[in-house]
């Protein structure tokens, strides 16, 4: 559970939950929830996330 202690600056508050959301990655999940997403879609959306990572996780183990 995300929690953001409110200490006189709501604006700062809010920030700093907009932050938290995103680096736990619900705000991506919430977003990608908003709208029906096909089977195929999400197929292929996964497929997309799995290359990324192994081009990343490859281009990480040839710098070093």
């Amino acid at each position: 559970m995300i929690e953001v202690e409110v200490r006189g600056d709501i604006e700062y508050a809010i920030r700093q939950l907009k932050k938290k959301l995103q680096l736990d990655g619900m705000k991506k999940e919430l977003k990608r929830r908003e709208y029906y997403e096909k089977p195929s879609v999400k197929k292929r959306r996964k497929a997309a996330e799995a290359q990324r990572k192994l081009r990343k996780l490859r281009s990480r183990m040839a710098r070093g």
